[in-house]
């Protein structure tokens, strides 16, 4: 039994290690898209159209990911999220400053596409692994989750900060050269030190099947999409360009971005110790989600208040509004996805992660798409209601969720 605990321990270590420079470079490209179009001039729709089929990719490739990662395995699948991460930067790194607007815009949408690909076929991946190894050692699941989607989070704010430092001191394709790099470096390892097995177990034979989830899965993949279109229609354009116009400059900018995400990964990894525990693992956390979706749901309508009124130094309202909504976001991110693999099936895992994650990119896909739309129509006071409005709607989802799972043994 300690054998089996060491080997789960050690396949939990390497896939958070292979996740943590996934993330590191997503993070980085995110930043290095941004402001590479910002600086030549893109409006804010604009640049939230160029993520959008990064987050639309996701959707399938959630689905898809996870059925394949049961039907092959889920190093497999982490194997080939990380190649396909690698292609997207290549791809990315061909474009010319010589062609025309149109044309770029077109290409990097692309590339973008593939990019939304690779993360959420390496995100089913690894977080399916964890479900995998968790189950080999007692009463860490909870623990385990939150660390992996905490430390991850951290990774990807201090990607943030590279993809700037990046930018300037290698340029935008230098930049995607070193990444693809990495990533290869990463590749290698996953590829000498995971089992090429692990996780493969009989897959769904249909469409029907594959989509055929319980009440629970249906209803937290729902209360997800909610939950993300709300961090994301503030997050991916409004907040960034208020505060430059504010006049920040872009290191301030992504600094706060950075700090902002590395804060709400450490919070993430500490939601254990901020969420009773339950003997069955869902009488006291579901109630847990309940509320932390409450009070999530107050931080920006309560910001709207203070952009309606324009309060005295609004910036630095906004900013000091914005760190109470990412603790509190960052404990309802981690309990969500502590619930996803309570409530999943041990047998198909892969594929009700990929399931809940669809749901997951697609409230990205919704929040990025109102992010440029909303601020294009009424500013940061329009995406700060819109966030309003989708945790309200959050909350009201997870009061059906239920306390009790037949034959869970968690």
């Amino acid at each position: 039994m300690s054998q089996a605990i060491s080997n789960a321990a050690r396949h939990y270590g390497i896939v958070t290690a292979a996740y943590w420079g996934f993330t590191l470079t997503d993070g980085a490209l995110r930043m290095l898209v941004l402001l590479h179009f910002y600086r030549l001039g893109y409006s804010p729709f604009t640049l939230a159209f160029l993520f959008l089929l990064y987050e639309a990719a996701g959707i399938l490739a959630n689905l898809i990911g996870g059925w394949l990662a049961t039907r092959f395995g889920i190093t497999r699948m982490l194997m080939i999220g990380l190649s396909t991460q690698i292609l997207g930067f290549l791809l990315l790194s061909f474009l010319s400053p010589d062609w025309t607007a149109a044309m770029s815009v077109a290409w990097v949408v692309c590339a973008q596409g593939v990019c939304g690909v690779a993360k959420d076929l390496t995100k089913t991946a690894s977080k399916s692994a964890i479900k995998i190894t968790a189950s080999q050692a007692s009463g860490q699941l909870f623990k385990w989750v939150a660390w992996f989607t905490g430390s991850k989070n951290a990774m990807k704010g201090i990607g943030f900060f590279i993809g700037g430092l990046l930018l300037d001191l290698l340029g935008f394709r230098g930049a995607l050269w070193a990444m693809a790099s990495l990533l290869a470096t990463i590749f290698v390892a996953v590829v000498l030190s995971l089992p090429p097995m692990m996780g493969k177990s009989k897959a769904s034979k249909s469409v029907k099947e594959l989509f055929a989830k319980s009440r629970a899965i249906n209803l937290l993949a729902v209360a997800r999409v909610a939950l993300f279109g709300a961090r994301d229609v503030w997050f991916v354009v409004g907040v960034p360009v208020f505060l430059y116009a504010s006049g920040w400059t872009f290191t301030m900018v992504g600094g706060f971005l950075a700090s902002w995400t590395i804060g709400y990964g450490f919070v993430q990894a500490m939601a254990p110790s901020l969420v009773r525990r339950s003997v069955d693992g869902l009488t006291t956390e579901v109630p847990a989600a309940r509320l932390w979706s409450l009070l999530l749901a107050l931080v920006p309508l309560a910001l709207v208040l203070a952009v309606w009124c324009q309060v005295p130094h609004l910036e630095w309202v906004v900013v000091a509004g914005l760190g109470v909504f990412g603790f509190a976001f960052a404990v309802n991110s981690s309990v969500h996805s502590y619930l996803i693999l309570a409530y999943a099936g041990s047998e198909k895992a892969a594929e009700d992660v990929g399931f809940y994650y669809a749901a997951n990119a697609f409230g990205r896909l919704i929040g990025t798409l109102l992010s440029g739309l909303l601020y294009q129509w009424g500013g940061l006071l329009y995406a700060l209601l819109g966030s309003g409005v989708m945790l309200i709607l959050c909350w009201f989802i997870t009061l059906s969720l239920p306390t009790v799972r037949a034959g869970s043994k968690l």
